[in-house]
């Protein structure tokens, strides 16, 4: 570790808590439905948007049918990505003759993207058109991180309201999110990448001669108006196979360092939003202050780890720590800055090869996963799975003095911490149960590329990744068979819904109970206590369920390069 290294590390911090109530603020206007400077240009998109869908946007929804108009908007999304991918052979924008896709990846795929984890079984650059990456998949990354962002606003409205029975308007929220918030940031961005160097283009495939005189095909399309919104909207699906290592979807050390921004921005910026509804800035900075524990503390072992190397390279005489697998323009602060970030968030794209990672710099992405992905999170989504945590520390709190919790006013009740529990109980039923029937099954393990734990985390980091909507993957695994196709679009599918309507529940129970103001008894949840109380509960439920299963890969994988075992 060097000095460089961490001055990168705490410019990037100090960055995003800059950005953090600026934002806050400029969302809070917007999802309130106050004027904003767009509002002139904008406004009248957004009425008219309302007139053509039959939308009134004064009539507010119970959290029932808010919930129900978001899955059944997520039934069209999926329809239009699995036919678009089925069909792509005879619609147009299809330069390369790229041919129908098949059922099952076509179906993984559509799941992937509906549910913001863009896990990906295949190379983007040789398997899709280019209308299908528009149409199909670039659209899906505004809409699907536009729904992580408005659940978490329904649920913020679900603590800063007091006896009501509503929590806001689908339709109305996503338009606004879409509108005011993803798209002016992303035509800004787009701009700022293309000129990085990134391509933005429907021409054919370039067709280039090297030295030696052989023939080459080098794939470009409409690369830079998608990698904009999969990193803003922490989607992380790539258009190349490479991703984020590829020097056409990060040409540059600074374009590396606008995207690491991009995915932690919006996220960091909900917490200063749930401040502001709830009438106390604090309480959102005590949960960015939750969050930056835990990240630094990941950020601090990852660069360590792969700083360090491993026994066999320094054996070698590489003492200069671990480059496999890492582009050299990025080295291994970038790298391991941007493997936590992305994993922190539910963004999912790479700049490095996480197999290639040190077994303790792997295992800090899986762990990052295996919590939720709540420090800072998808859009939206790490920031109602942080409030779920919330509740249930705040649960806690309250058994230590017995009375019953409260939390920005409202009581914290049995309905409230069962739903929590249920929605955190989902993940590690989807994570670990798959893995278990993946490790035994013939035709799963013949995917494996690695004996040993290393072939197991590659297992555990598949299933982890899609049910937490991450889609990053440790890349040894080939996941493009039918097994892997169906198994993981079921993980992704649970991780996503049957966590949001939990979360949609304790908004509507919250909603409807009456604010209370604090008293003498009440537990301060602004200050270093509460936030030591919250990592504390997230660490030891993370641990708890989590730990063997970790034994059993990255950590017995780390005692054994000790030793100087290979896998």
């Amino acid at each position: 570790m060097t000095a460089i290294g961490w001055i990168q590390i705490l410019l990037y911090c100090a960055i995003i808590v800059a950005l953090t109530k600026p934002l806050g603020w400029y969302m809070t206007r917007v999802f309130s439905g106050e004027r904003t400077f767009l509002s002139p240009v904008l406004r009248p998109v957004e009425s008219a948007i309302y007139w053509a869908g039959g939308v009134d946007e004064r009539r507010e929804q119970h959290w029932l049918t808010y919930t129900v108009a978001m899955l059944l908007f997520h039934v069209g999304g999926f329809l239009i990505i699995y036919g678009v991918m089925r069909l792509q052979a005879i619609l147009p924008f299809n330069p390369a003759g790229q041919s129908a896709v098949a059922e099952d990846l076509s179906f993984n795929t559509a799941i992937s993207f509906i549910t913001n984890t863009n896990w990906q079984n295949y190379g983007g650059e040789s398997t899709l058109s280019y209308l299908t990456q528009m149409v199909g998949l670039t659209h899906q990354n505004f809409l699907s991180a536009a729904t992580g962002i408005v659940l978490a606003i329904a649920l913020i409205r679900g603590f800063a309201r007091a006896s009501a029975r509503t929590v806001g308007n689908f339709w109305v929220d996503i338009t606004r999110c879409t509108l005011y918030v993803l798209l002016p940031i992303c035509v800004v961005y787009t701009l700022f990448l293309v000129w990085q160097g990134m391509p933005q283009t429907l021409g054919d495939y370039v067709e280039a001669t090297t030295l030696e005189g052989a023939k080459q095909t080098i794939a470009v399309g409409p690369v830079a108006s998608q990698v904009a919104i999969k990193m803003l909207g922490t989607n992380g699906g790539g258009f190349f196979n490479a991703n984020a290592a590829h020097p056409f979807e990060n040409p540059t050390a600074l374009s590396n360092f606008v995207q690491m921004i991009s995915i932690f921005v919006l996220g960091a910026a909900l917490t200063n939003v749930f401040g502001r509804m709830v009438g106390n800035q604090r309480q959102g900075w005590a949960i960015l202050a939750v969050m930056g524990v835990l990240f630094l503390a990941g950020v601090f072992v990852t660069y360590w780890a792969e700083a360090s190397g491993t026994t066999t390279l320094n054996a070698l005489g590489l003492t200069g720590g671990n480059m496999e697998g890492k582009e050299v323009r990025f080295g291994i602060v970038a790298s391991s800055l941007f493997a936590v970030i992305t994993t922190a968030a539910s963004c999912g794209a790479v700049n490095a090869m996480h197999d290639s990672f040190t077994a303790l710099g792997g295992m800090i992405p899986l762990i990052n996963i295996e919590l939720g992905e709540i420090i800072v999170g998808g859009v939206g989504s790490g920031m109602y799975g942080m409030l779920l945590f919330v509740v249930l520390a705040i649960f806690v709190a309250g058994l230590m003095v017995g009375r019953t919790p409260e939390y920005v006013g409202k009581k914290i009740e049995a309905r409230e911490v069962k739903m929590a529990m249920l929605a955190i109980l989902i993940l590690p039923l989807m994570m670990l149960g798959w893995t278990a029937v993946a490790v035994v099954l013939p035709s799963a393990v013949a995917s494996m590329a690695n004996a040993g734990p290393h072939g197991f985390t590659e297992v555990l980091y598949a299933y982890t990744s899609a049910t937490g909507n991450n889609g990053s993957a440790f890349a040894g695994l080939s996941g493009n068979t039918f097994f892997y196709n169906l198994t993981l679009a079921s993980a992704m599918f649970v991780g996503r819904f049957l966590m949001i309507v939990p979360a949609m529940a304790i908004a509507g129970s919250l909603v409807q109970k009456k604010s209370i103001p604090p008293s003498m008894g009440t537990f301060p949840t602004t200050g270093s206590l509460f936030v030591g109380l919250v990592v504390g509960v997230i660490l030891i439920v993370g641990g708890l369920t989590f730990f063997p299963a970790l034994a059993l890969g990255p950590i017995v994988e780390h005692l054994a390069m000790i030793s100087g075992a290979t896998f």
